[in-house]
């Protein structure tokens, strides 16, 4: 029976459950006592540093050294040459000025985490503060064009005549929908420990890309990259904060290396606000321009938002636009406008989250201004080929998604006109949306080695962000070699590892799961080949593509030996084999095919009639995205987007102190995210499928595809049973309840 598909257990499970499995800051050097560091930020949001009085911290009990920008080391500036930032330079206290609130401006390390916390409170900071930009609302007429958007992707796209195809339009829609600055919220916040070893730094942290966090260090303290040493083995979520390290990285670094002592850091949960990033704020004007049939004629997306003024990050929200619905004239654009804030980074479905808030609450809106079912209004916009690249879909199955949900959710139950269904006191409605997620590749390598023993070892340096990646590398290793689960260990998160892609962007799994799958080929054909040409072997002279590899055995007609024979005798030393993809600039299906992830969400909510309180009371996702590797964690993945879905339209939102550029929601008091009461009934379906123009598995990502389009269903669910319809997320009681519908006693 085949492994891959199979809803194994996390092989890593019992060691997570037991507290076994060492996260960054759990990490100790045996003999050697860490010291602990603390950082200390910027209570301005704008300015330069005039004085910095460090003294009575430096005579408080415990510490070691208070860092500043008048001794810190010299260290490298970022080079806009290396074309992902995540690799760059990211310098730390490197200069008297101030960017955004919170940045770091002092750094105290001490031989306790609570002294180091004691004495960051006795640093004296005086500053010259300057005029800060913080609303953005205020500088649109800031916005600029960037030159491009993530891999050159252009800002801008124009297909047909918008304009006149949205002016002969006999239905059109015209609406702006606004997101806020939200941000990643692991339950692991930043964390590292760094030790000094001669000329060598090792770095334990929480890092999704352990390439990038090497070369970063590396290009920052101005090392050869080969004595910057990353271990991640473990890491507690990252959803895009961990792409990069981030300053408490950096300051544990360059104090290790100046004490010559271990230095463990860990960000408390209000410094996650500011010393990490955030999705970038957005304005997004949709229109459509449809006829009285419903077929779309003009379909616009024009999005500005925030960047930092130092550090530009243009979020890729209007991509979605353009492989989703057919219609001849077409307009994308994203303009960017400068503030003084915390700098923009990838947060879960960077672009396609916030982006299909707009488009899917613009299709609900064109749907009840036509009459028509939102589902089948989303059907016969269906096209053929993508709309603005012209090539064909490699699997697109949103239209199966749409049906299916629909008939699983029990959608004709949906009465369409607005506040129209009751359940006492509450106001009842449903909601749809579709799901789009581009599938990308990236260059990896895997390294599968057999022992004599016949156990199979996997390594890489891929992470798993508890995701399941142990699992899956374990489930693809094993089903290619035909060995039990048991037998084959996977080994992740080291620098010394072979090179891969790390998790991200949904590409994690297909990524390395496909090296893993080729290095077991080429695994299978060094044991074929020896045993077959040895004449000790009960498989010699056999012809070796009949071969089977299953129960740790290899048996080509009739004849069996085990693996563990076979490599005992032929390779007492053990072997290996490297397997290898290519990044997707490199794979002509990637230029030939529109390769995506599909889904359909569909949500029934209750809003009080009093008090607008919402509560969700069922949410249905149904997705195709090939083949899955593992039935379970794919739905584990789907329902933790769909439940962040929920929370995007309803819950998050950094509100921004106006005088300072400082968050004010800087805690999880504050900044609201779901708790279990308030997703009562979620379930999530994955469609059988296979796609070989994604990879040899026929896999594709998942992990961000159960987030996208689910805040928008949540959204028209709200419509529905309202009459309101909210264009400012979140949506919020005092939104909603100005526009209730009276009730009757």
């Amino acid at each position: 029976m085949t492994m891959i598909g199979q809803a194994l257990n996390r092989v890593d499970g019992p060691l997570k459950v037991s507290g076994k499995a060492t996260y960054a800051y759990e990490h100790w050097v045996d003999g050697i006592q860490p010291l602990y560091g603390f950082v200390v930020g910027a209570t301005v949001g704008t300015g330069r540093i005039t004085r910095v009085d460090t003294a009575r911290a430096e005579a408080a009990p415990g510490v070691h050294t208070v860092m500043t920008h008048h001794n810190t080391q010299p260290q490298g500036t970022p080079d806009l040459a290396i074309p992902f930032e995540y690799w760059r330079a990211f310098p730390a206290l490197s200069g008297p000025d101030i960017h955004h609130y919170g940045e770091p401006v002092a750094f105290i390390v001490a031989a306790t985490f609570e002294q180091a916390r004691a004495a960051a409170q006795l640093v004296d900071v005086e500053y010259a503060g300057g005029p800060g930009s913080y609303d953005f609302a205020a500088a649109q007429d800031q916005a600029y064009t960037p030159e491009s958007l993530i891999l050159g992707i252009p800002a801008d796209t124009a297909v047909g005549d918008f304009d006149a195809g949205f002016a002969s339009a006999e239905v059109t829609i015209d609406q702006r929908y606004t997101t806020p600055c939200v941000l990643s919220q692991p339950l692991e916040p930043q964390a590292c420990l760094v030790v000094p070893r001669g000329e060598d730094l090792v770095v334990y942290a929480s890092a999704q890309i352990v390439d990038a966090a090497r070369s970063s260090v590396a290009n920052t303290l101005l090392m050869d990259p080969k004595h910057v040493h990353i271990v991640s083995p473990y890491i507690g979520g990252g959803f895009g904060s961990k792409l990069r390290i981030h300053y408490e990285t950096i300051l544990a670094a360059l104090a290790a290396r100046a004490l010559g002592r271990p230095v463990k850091v860990a960000v408390t949960r209000q410094q996650v606000f500011h010393l990490t990033a955030v999705r970038p704020m957005a304005n997004q004007r949709m229109r459509l321009g449809a006829g009285r049939d419903g077929r779309l004629v003009a379909i616009a997306h024009n999005v500005t938002m925030h960047t930092s003024r130092h550090s530009e990050y243009v979020e890729p929200t209007a991509t979605t636009t353009r492989s989703l619905y057919a219609a001849p004239n077409r307009s994308t654009s994203h303009r960017m406008v400068p503030l003084d804030l915390v700098r923009g980074e990838d947060v879960r479905a960077p672009g396609e989250a916030p982006g299909m808030l707009a488009v899917e609450s613009a299709m609900d809106e064109l749907a009840h201004e036509l009459g028509m079912d939102p589902v089948e209004l989303r059907i016969l916009n269906e096209p053929k080929v993508d709309p603005e690249r012209g090539v064909p879909y490699s699997e697109r199955k949103l239209v199966e998604c749409l049906r299916e949900g629909a008939r699983l959710f029990g959608w004709e139950r949906r009465n369409a006109e607005p506040a129209s269904m009751r359940d006492g006191r509450w106001l009842v409605g449903y909601g749809m949306a579709s799901a789009i997620r581009v599938h990308l590749q990236a260059e990896t390598k895997v390294l599968v080695r057999l022992g004599p023993d016949g156990a199979a070892v996997v390594r890489t340096d891929m992470t798993d962000i508890g995701t399941g990646t142990y699992t899956i590398l374990t489930q693809v290793a094993a089903d290619g070699l035909g060995l039990p689960p048991d037998r084959v260990r996977v080994e992740l998160g080291r620098s010394e590892f072979p090179l891969s892609a790390g998790s991200g962007g949904s590409w994690g799994a297909a990524n390395t799961s496909t090296a893993v799958h080729r290095a077991c080929a080429a695994l299978r054909e060094k044991v074929l080949a020896t045993a077959c040409g040895d004449a000790r072997s009960a498989l010699h002279g056999r012809d070796a593509a009949d071969a089977v590899f299953a129960d740790g055995s290899v048996s080509i007609d009739g004849a069996s030996e085990s693996l563990s024979d076979i490599v005992a005798r032929d390779h007492p030393e053990g072997v290996e084999a490297e397997g290898e993809i290519l990044g997707m600039s490199d794979e002509p299906n990637y230029r030939d095919y529109a390769i995506h992830t599909y889904g359909a969400h569909f949500v029934e909510l209750g809003v009080d009639a009093d008090t607008a309180e919402i509560r969700l009371r069922r949410m249905l996702g149904v997705f195709s995205a090939g083949r899955a590797l593992n039935a379970k964690t794919a739905r584990s993945q789907l329902i933790g987007g769909m439940i962040w879905g929920v929370s995007a339209a309803l819950d998050e939102e950094l509100v921004i102190d106006q005088d300072t550029g400082g968050f004010v929601s800087r805690d999880l008091a504050q900044y609201l995210l779901p708790v279990h009461a308030d997703i009562p009934d979620l379930d999530a379906v994955l469609l059988e499928g296979f796609d070989d123009k994604a990879n040899v598995l026929g896999a594709k990502g998942i992990g961000e595809l159960g987030i996208c389009g689910a805040g928008a269903a949540v959204a028209n669910a709200v419509f529905n049973a309202t009459g309101v319809r909210v264009r400012d997320f979140p949506i919020t009681l005092e939104k909603v309840l100005p526009g209730l519908p009276p009730m009757d006693d």
